[in-house]
């Protein structure tokens, strides 16, 4: 039987070691999904609930293996649903390749059926690399440059075939005029060095320095021995953005945790008090975060240079490879002997996780947030992986998280997206089914997708080594960082009629897919829950009851902004005098060394 350009294409996929494709079928797609059913399904088509938990997940696969991940969708609506996980993909610097079907090429223009104009649609979210196949003869090449391009750019890349096209004999290109061949898949990435003269500028500004703050992102990842030996050299304490914070263990006494809003004082103490500043991999947005501007001497490493001196008034840019700029530039630094930096660094950050487990402990009305990321801190497995969703959860999951050992976290960091969570541990199971994965989500993502996700965990579970899949619900009843942001920001009351969510019990309709699930509603409960669900024989949903009124208190609040904002909800908050009070025993516990509230 003659191969079709729906066959080639999977056979390409399994040259470049795709294992599976996310998607949902659609008639879009139909040549392509024959395709996968001639052959015996390789690469798997992991069937998600919707089109944009496709793209979620392929983020989330290509988050924690390190490979572009790949997502498929129909035509008109389908690929339309696709383009929210895309723009993740986009914003947090992610290879993502993206096919989707199109009406048939005699039908176009015609105001057919789910025609859309996917080029244009497309060429923002896929702008490194975007093609529609019109021929089989382009296919080859068009499927290679888009998988070469997302891993070179870190970006979501796109092809549009169309459906009728998909059903046509493949023809290779030939060695003529107007065909363009394509090379066999496998690519190896080079990993740049600047040049001696930069590195000795660089090397000088830190030397100079006398309180060296390191800021590291998702970028530093491959770069932690590096970056823990500069540390070391300099007395520096290092700061992580959101997107970085699996890339040093918690348990380093100089690693300050999180930085922003969402941070830990110690980072705002680290970045307010030091006089030179080192980025490494790191795209932070949030400049008011960092040192005042001519306060410290910066320097930046990055690997692409179009990010580069963008954040911050750097002395020196370093455009190169994080892990093999700093092997070259650590011979060129001077350790120095005046550690009462690192002694100020190491008691700041000894003394804030003190309060972050005092924090924890407050009582609250059924169970205070924290302790739900506290108490996984204590028992996490050193391997696991830990996707969190976009909302009040988030600052839980900064703060509180202790990553330690090979723990991998991530979540929608820049487009801060409702709802990836679950599908990035789909992601993550696929990408290390031999690893423990923990899903860190709130009750509106929940109610978003997470639920209807929950079948999917269901229906592959089997594929996973490691069948543990835990799903903790912060289960409030909220739409509780808006609900924040409103008091906080738009010094407004909560607004029941948008904020307030419908009662649902997601344990009981995990029981129903036969997955564990365990209900907490009283504190005493919640470490017993935990055991229950990481030591269980499959996937688990953890439904813990939470106080929406335990507040995210940024790092640098201070008692008359807390004031501000608590005159702000008493105009007319359903529960403002309760929210008020947790406010102030939250806070409380950053001037009360050694008690427990």
């Amino acid at each position: 039987m003659a191969q079709t350009v729906g066959d080639h294409l999977l056979q390409r996929l399994r040259e470049w070691g795709v294992q599976q494709v996310f998607g949902y079928p659609g008639d879009g797609i139909n040549g392509i999904v024959a395709s996968f059913g001639k052959a015996d399904n390789q690469p798997r088509f992991v069937q998600t609930r919707h089109e944009e938990m496709a793209a979620f997940a392929a983020v989330g696969y290509a988050k924690f293996s390190g490979q572009a991940g790949v997502c498929m969708a129909t035509s008109g609506p389908g690929a339309i649903h696709l383009l929210n996980g895309l723009y993740d993909a986009k914003l947090d610097h992610v290879p993502v390749v993206a096919i989707v079907g199109q009406t048939a090429r005699s039908a176009m223009g015609g105001s057919y059926q789910q025609e859309v104009d996917l080029q244009s649609l497309y060429k923002d979210v896929a702008a490194e690399y975007l093609v529609e196949v019109n021929v089989s003869e382009q296919l080859p090449n068009a499927l290679d440059r888009a998988i070469r391009s997302a891993q070179a750019s870190r970006s979501p890349t796109a092809l549009i075939i169309p459906a009728d096209l998909q059903e046509e004999q493949y023809h290779p290109p030939q060695h003529v005029f107007k065909h363009v061949p394509s090379s066999p898949p496998g690519t190896e990435w080079s990993c740049p060095v600047p040049s001696d003269r930069a590195l000795d500028a660089a090397a000088d500004v830190l030397n100079a320095g006398e309180k060296v703050a390191v800021l590291v992102g998702q970028g530093a990842r491959a770069a932690a021995a590096e970056v823990r030996e500069l540390a070391e050299t300099t007395g520096a304490g290092v700061a992580k953005a959101l997107l970085g914070k699996d890339v040093l263990s918690d348990d380093l006494p100089y690693v300050t945790g999180a930085i922003g809003l969402l941070g830990t004082r110690p980072s705002y103490e680290l970045m307010r008090d030091c006089d030179t500043l080192l980025i490494v991999g790191a795209n932070f947005p949030y400049s008011q975060f960092l040192p005042d501007f001519e306060q410290a001497r910066a320097v930046q490493i990055d690997l692409d240079g179009r990010f580069i001196g963008m954040r911050y008034p750097t002395k020196v840019n370093l455009v190169g490879d994080a892990s093999a700029t700093l092997r070259a530039l650590l011979p060129k630094l001077t350790r120095k002997t005046d550690r009462s930096w690192r002694e100020t660094i190491e008691k700041n950050t000894a003394g804030w996780w003190e309060t972050v487990e005092r924090e924890a402990s407050v009582e609250a009305e059924p169970v205070n947030p924290m302790a739900v990321v506290s108490e996984l801190s204590r028992r996490i497995p050193d391997n696991a992986i830990v996707t969190a969703d976009s909302g009040s959860a988030t600052n839980w999951y900064a703060r509180n998280l202790r990553i330690r050992g090979t723990i991998r976290s991530s979540l929608s960091g820049t487009l801060a997206s409702m709802g990836p969570a679950v599908p990035y541990a789909i992601g993550a199971k696929f990408a290390h089914p031999d690893r423990p994965v923990i899903a860190l989500v709130g009750d509106g993502a929940m109610q978003m997708n997470g639920m209807a996700e929950l079948i999917t965990i269901t229906r592959y579970r089997h594929l996973w080594s490691d069948p543990r899949c835990v799903i903790c619900v912060f289960h409030n009843n909220d739409l509780n960082q808006v609900t924040w942001e409103l008091r906080a920001m738009g010094s407004a009351p909560k607004f029941e009629e948008s904020q307030s969510l419908p009662e649902v019990d997601y344990a009981g309709f995990a029981r129903t897919l036969g997955l564990t699930a365990v209900t907490v509603d009283e504190p005493g409960r919640l470490g017993p829950a935990w055991d229950t669900v990481l030591n269980a024989d499959g996937p688990a949903v953890l439904d813990v009851r939470c106080d929406p009124e335990v507040p995210p208190i940024p790092p640098h609040a201070t008692f008359e902004q807390m004031k501000s904002a608590a005159e702000a909800v008493l105009k007319g908050d359903p529960d403002a005098l309760h929210l008020v009070a947790q406010g102030i025993k939250t806070k409380m516990q950053e001037f009360l060394p050694g008690k427990n509230n």
